[in-house]
């Protein structure tokens, strides 16, 4: 049950959403003359900062034209790594901070988790080749980009909606599709636009899919990574003198993903959404209205590699979002920003019995009974532009986050269930209702005393509350806790209903320094405390492989830098070469504990060289990963060994199309995911206990064009 505080803010929202347009068309309508055509020309973003990373539709076109995983283009980023999951959901981190800590949204949507697994993560919706851009603030980030989040921001794009010019019919679009040797992965994608004036449709639709991958070296196959899904949207977009309409919808649709180091597979996942915003420029400032609902049906089983058995699993999600943000100049050179905003998720997730089994039956266990998050924020922020080169940004938000379950039930009140028994009787007398109240605020300073160099100082207290998972699992039998986790180590993990919402104090800093024409640096240190940070306690020991953890909150700590540099070394960037290279590092630590936290990148490094000349292209390129030795023996987390992998790649563009070329991993280097926890697949198709095992050689094709 929702507050009257809840329900009057979703009321609010809901009446600013509906009448904002009219009364935006009112206030134009008062003008001595209708408005120019409003011109889109960026995203749901801003600009990236100094501190961010911002993939361009070119970027990804060309770097990922045979990509099938958002999250691992993104870990081409400094200080961004991707932790396994599917063969196209693998889960970002930023500087050590986990996806869950992240605020990521889709078309400025966010996407809730809705699998115990987190299989179906936000980015999991998205396909690299139908994106326009790819925008990443780690660390500090304005408050105005979202709450309910402790570790930076990702944004995906799609292409902002484009008109015809002159009462023509504009006919445009983009196509293309790729091979990859290894997993005979292959996948199409296609765009296309018919436009007028002020009216605006776009189809975009991409399909891919994949056999189990191998490894590298002598390490074979690697079980249960295969994959296939399919993603189509439709979006409209009106063009009127009050501002812009946009309506979105789509469906995707996933019949099976294999997950190598989870006891459980994707064995269906459906999920369709609707979207619609309106944004609107006025003498008095801008308007952006939004609101989208989706609804996901998401399954869980064995694939073939982990046959025989049976263990369905089901999660149905609802989710509910709408904002109203405003952004009014004050003067000349100062901007406040306000907005409300409202999330709602509801879901159930069940595990129907499995007839003839004593353990798994015989009725059905309720893991999540409609359990409920309701979470509305508000903001106000600042921007002034105090000199041509002194910029400072403040802001203050708050979030309040109700969260409710109803009661569970176990399988059954065998002797073989009692754990389970005992688990929900205690569960259900508890009371589950929780309200968190969240303060956050940032505050950023950008110095720019010439070309040659820029300086953003920033400082942000986060604070995040807990998911449904963390908070309302509650399963003590050994089979019930192994089915909880997103965290790959084939352990079992229990939720506590009493944890607090973490709160994370961040202080960051960049460096951007040009010391020569076409020589670019970005120098990046950060420290990160976070109180009640939610790890994991020890309960008891399941088997030789396994322990029994439990959510539980405690103080950590992360720090390390980022840097990026790129030169040309001879012409342009554009034609001519182009040398680019990252390094990350991040030490992340459980102070309460005084032991490394799970999940933490060594030292990492890439360089690459890009040769351009006229419409041929050639690159090649060096990816190095330190030993990984910090590592969380409670969860028997397993130490990996540094390599380095080479790539090679060559691409020719034809009466305008692009044919593309390249060698990953040239050498087929064998090695294990730092990042990847344990081949639970593996184990179960030929009993081998290992880590999971990183990608062979592969030699990937791809063709696009453009029209």
């Amino acid at each position: 049950m929702q507050t009257s505080f809840v329900r009057a803010a979703r009321t609010a929202l809901y009446a600013s959403t509906v009448l904002a347009p009219a009364l935006g068309a009112a206030t134009a309508a008062k003008a001595d003359e209708a408005p120019p055509p409003l011109t889109v020309v960026e995203g749901h973003m801003p600009d990236p900062t100094v501190v961010g990373s911002h993939l361009s539709e070119q970027d990804l076109h060309e770097k990922a034209a045979a990509a099938s995983d958002t999250a691992q283009v993104l870990a081409r980023i400094a200080g961004v790594s991707a932790n396994t999951g599917g063969g196209f959901s693998a889960m970002p981190a930023i500087r050590g901070l986990s996806e869950q800590r992240l605020r990521i949204t889709v078309d400025g949507q966010p996407i809730d988790m809705a699998c115990p697994n987190d299989m179906n993560s936000p980015l999991s919706y998205t396909n690299p080749q139908t994106l326009a851009a790819l925008t990443v603030i780690p660390g500090v980030s304005p408050v105005s980009l979202g709450g309910d989040t402790i570790g930076g921001v990702i944004a995906a794009e799609s292409a902002v909606p484009v008109f015809a010019k002159d009462g023509s019919l504009l006919v445009t679009g983009r196509a293309a599709g790729y091979y990859r040797s290894n997993g005979n992965a292959f996948g199409t994608s296609l765009s296309l636009t018919l436009a007028g004036e002020n009216l605006s449709a776009t189809y975009t639709g991409a399909y891919t899919q994949s056999d189990n991958y191998k490894a590298g070296g002598h390490l074979g196959t690697v079980h249960s990574s295969e994959y296939a899904k399919t993603d189509h949207a439709l979006a409209l977009a009106l063009r009127t003198e009050a501002g812009l309409i946009e309506l979105k919808g789509g469906y995707h649709y996933s019949p099976y993903e294999g997950f190598v180091n989870q006891s459980m597979d994707m064995t269906d996942n459906r999920s369709w959404f609707v979207q619609g915003r309106f944004r609107g420029e006025y003498d008095w400032g801008k308007a952006d209205l939004s609101a989208s609902y989706r609804d996901t049906d998401h399954t869980m089983n064995f694939l073939e590699d982990k046959l025989p058995g049976s263990m369905p699993m089901e999660t149905r999600v609802h989710t509910f979002t709408s904002a109203a943000r405003f952004e009014i100049p004050v003067n000349e050179h100062h901007v406040l920003k306000t907005g409300l905003e409202y999330h709602h998720q509801w879901l159930n997730d069940w595990w129907p019995p499995v007839e003839g089994s004593m353990m798994m039956g015989p009725n059905a266990f309720v893991n999540i009974n409609e359990g409920a998050r309701n979470r509305v924020g508000a903001y106000g922020e600042w921007t002034g532009d105090w000199t041509s080169n002194l910029t400072t940004t403040l802001g203050l938000r708050y979030d309040r986050v109700e969260m409710n379950t109803g009661d569970v039930a176990p399988y059954g009140t065998g002797m073989m269930q009692a754990a389970d028994v005992a688990a929900a009787a205690a569960f259900n007398a508890a009371d589950r209702r929780r309200t968190d109240n969240n303060w956050s605020g940032s505050a950023l300073v950008r110095w720019t005393p010439s070309a040659a160099l820029s300086v953003e100082l920033g400082y942000a207290h986060k604070v995040r509350s807990p998911n449904l998972y963390e908070r309302y699992t509650w399963g003590r039998g050994s089979m019930a806790s192994r089915m909880i986790g997103w965290y790959g180590d084939g352990n079992g993990y229990v939720g506590d209903i009493a944890l607090d919402p973490e709160r994370a104090d961040t202080f960051s800093a960049a460096f951007a320094l040009s010391p020569a024409k076409d020589v670019h640096l970005k120098v990046s240190p950060y420290y990160t405390h976070v109180n009640d940070y939610i790890d994991a306690n020890v309960i008891r020991t399941l088997s030789e492989r396994a322990v029994q953890l439990q959510f539980a909150n405690t103080d950590a700590e992360f720090y390390g830098v980022d840097v990026s540099a790129d030169a040309v070394l001879h012409g342009s960037a554009e034609q001519g070469t182009l040398l680019t290279a990252t390094l990350a590092y991040v030490h992340g630590q459980n102070t309460g504990a005084d032991a490394p936290l799970y999940h933490q990148m060594p030292l990492n490094a890439a360089l690459a060289l890009t040769h351009r000349t006229g419409a041929l292209e050639l690159t090649g390129g060096v990816e190095w990963v330190d030993r990984k030795d910090r590592v969380d023996t409670r969860r028997n987390e397993p130490e990996t060994s540094a390599y380095a992998l080479v790539n090679l790649g060559a691409a020719y563009t034809l009466q305008g199309w692009r044919l593309g070329i390249e060698a990953t991993n040239l050498f087929d280097k064998g090695y294990y995911l730092p990042l990847g926890g344990m081949a639970l697949g593996d184990l179960a198709a030929t009993d081998t206990w290992r880590p999971v095992a990183g990608q062979g050689r592969s030699v990937n094709l791809s063709i696009s064009t453009a029209f």
